[in-house]
């Protein structure tokens, strides 16, 4: 085993909020808490359901502190429906059932105003917007939806957007990478290799996040890159599998090796058809995205 594929696995298993290293692989964390651990869920028994309900399961905060934990909180209510559009989002009461200062609540109203979750307007004050003003394409409301209701939906629709972009990302890839990025992807297959062995998901899914994210980066399309960090969030969120990279398997360890061999041949075809290979492990994919017919 490499230094790296060592080093990557022993952190994996020791950190619980993120993997520090190469390729920053803990972008996205995802923490085991629950919303009740974090801000008191006690100060939420009151008389008004809407507002009282808190999450399910609320993820790691990639703020830190009360801020960024209570833009967790409110933005994972605000997805699942908890807090319904229009509904009024009145500072001094989430203030007052978080146990928060006017200062953090202004600063996390403002981070989901970006999100497009809420919107401040001068003599309205502050309101939830319907789902169609939402970045959807937002990773932490990627991760909210994917906990809440819409959960299948969520999904679906990742994988449908994967299908888009990463077949192709493969394509451009082929025999453009530079040799540090063809070695780094040969490592992310040692170390999913290693992980599949020893029965350690979270370093497999972690390594598999940085492989399609580098071979996105080193598509050559910017806008692509772009689109990196969804698919890193796509395959971060929990559920059933969809795709076949979602469950550590030989099988898509192997359609991982052949996308590798294919880039570095400058095999564009090779590379598409691995990747399309590789999301469609599961039939069920098909059923959602079906392959490409014949002509």
């Amino acid at each position: 085993m490499t230094t790296l594929a060592h080093a990557m696995m022993t952190a994996a298993r020791s950190a619980d909020s993120g993997l520090a290293g190469p390729g920053e692989l803990d972008r996205y964390p995802y923490a085991e808490t629950s919303g009740a651990d974090r801000l008191g869920a006690s100060v939420w028994d009151t008389t008004d359901q809407d507002l009282g309900r808190v999450g399910r399961r609320t993820a790691g905060s990639r703020g830190r502190g009360l801020h960024g934990q209570l833009v967790q909180q409110l933005g994972q209510m605000i997805v699942s429906g908890d807090l319904g559009a229009d509904r009024p989002l009145v500072p001094e009461e989430i203030g007052q059932r978080f146990e928060v200062s006017r200062t953090v609540v202004r600063e996390s109203l403002r981070v989901l105003e970006a999100k497009g979750l809420v919107s401040a307007r001068p003599n309205v004050g502050t309101r939830v917007r319907p789902v169609s003003d939402w970045n959807l394409l937002d990773p932490d409301i990627i991760e909210w939806r994917a906990f809440g209701p819409q959960r299948d939906s969520q999904r679906r629709e990742l994988s449908e957007l994967r299908w888009t972009i990463e077949p192709l990302a493969a394509r451009l890839a082929a025999g453009h990478g530079r040799p540090e990025v063809q070695q780094r992807l040969t490592d992310m297959i040692e170390i999913m290799g290693h992980a599949l062995a020893q029965g350690d998901a979270l370093t497999f899914s972690r390594a598999d996040a940085e492989f399609h994210s580098l071979l996105i980066q080193v598509a050559g399309n910017r806008m692509l890159e772009h689109l990196s960090g969804i698919v890193s969030a796509a395959l971060q969120v929990s559920g059933g599998p969809v795709v076949g990279c979602d469950r550590p398997n030989e099988a898509s360890l192997a359609h991982h090796a052949r996308i590798a061999d294919a880039l570095a041949a400058g095999d564009a075809s090779g590379a598409e058809a691995a990747m399309r290979q590789l999301l469609t492990v599961h039939p069920e994919v098909e059923r959602v995205v079906p392959a490409p017919r014949e002509h």
